[in-house]
């Protein structure tokens, strides 16, 4: 009899939660020789989503609720969740039912045949095909500068065995970059390609910031090529500027009466490298903020309640 964890991360999803419950609960239910606890980690939401896994709790043994002081945003407290599964291996799903939990026996197949990681990575999407395109842009750009061999579509949704949950502990991070943490680790791999739907109830809690924010922080974590780019770039301009005023030099020195430029090429040249400047600075200061975190050390949420434990 294996005894496996789910966890779901929800913020702010009362028009959901029911729904994945009982979906979650009629997925395990295919698996005969299996037991589970379903952690649900709530990130303070202000709606009735907690109010809701108290009732489901009180009904279902099984359901383990968190709730969070505050919200400590989408990376911090997934992984928080992880942390405290004790399941042999632990399936990931978020609220939203872009998941699908029916795929759930099919991740435990694939485990049973000796995958210690089972990822489901997205074929399509019916998100806005504009969306779709930068996220598939993003993961191909990441490749090329990764020194490892990164995991494109992939979201998070997929089955971890013990000991793949273990070496994520051990990396001991503050603001961990759990996709990269997967590819990294590199323990024996298969991956389940699926159509993830659309949203149809509730309103996505991803915009400019969260996206920026996990965007960079895949680069910061995965590849030093910005830095070493900022690097050349310096160089290179610093070559250009030196050319062109040496030729500005022998020009003036053979047409000295009739060559004159003017203001404009001066004023042009200090704002592009004011510019370069800025680029710069907002590329290293990336890592230096990535270091910040990494030194204050915080926890990834301090916990308000638990429900069910």
């Amino acid at each position: 009899m294996s005894f496996l964890s789910v966890i779901t991360p929800c913020y702010n999803e009362e028009a959901n939660v029911v729904e994945l419950h009982a979906r979650v609960a009629a997925a395990m239910a295919t698996l005969a020789d299996c037991t589970y606890e379903h952690i649900f980690i709530d990130n303070a939401s202000t709606d009735r989503t907690v109010a809701l896994l108290r009732e489901i709790a009180a009904k279902d043994t099984r359901v383990k609720v968190i709730v969070n002081a505050r919200n400590f945003g989408h990376i911090r407290s997934p992984m928080h969740a992880l942390m405290q599964a004790k399941g042999e291996a632990v399936i990931s799903i978020v609220a939203d039912l872009q998941d699908p939990p029916e795929m759930i026996p099919t991740l435990v197949e694939k485990w049973r045949e000796g995958f210690d990681t089972v990822l489901c990575i997205k074929r399509s999407s019916e998100e806005t095909p504009a969306m779709f395109f930068l996220r598939r842009a993003y993961y191909a750009m990441v490749e090329r500068m990764a020194s490892i061999e990164t995991i494109q579509n992939f979201t998070g949704f997929g089955l971890y065995d013990r000991k793949v949950v273990e070496a994520v502990r051990g990396f001991d991070d503050p603001y961990p970059f759990f996709r990269g943490m997967i590819a990294e680790i590199g323990l024996n791999i298969c991956k389940l390609p699926y159509d993830q739907p659309v949203r149809r109830r509730g309103i996505t809690k991803n915009n400019f910031y969260t996206l920026y924010d996990i965007g960079m922080l895949g680069i910061t974590n995965l590849s030093k090529v910005p830095l070493r780019l900022v690097t050349a770039f310096g160089f290179l301009c610093a070559c250009i500027s030196f050319i062109s005023g040496l030729l500005y030099l022998l020009y003036k020195l053979i047409f000295w009466s009739s060559f004159t430029v003017g203001m404009a090429p001066l004023v042009i040249g200090l704002f592009f490298l004011g510019s370069v400047q800025l680029v710069s600075l907002g590329i290293i200061g990336e890592y230096v903020g990535a270091i910040h975190t990494q030194v204050q050390k915080r926890p990834y949420v301090i916990e308000k309640e638990r429900i069910g434990f």
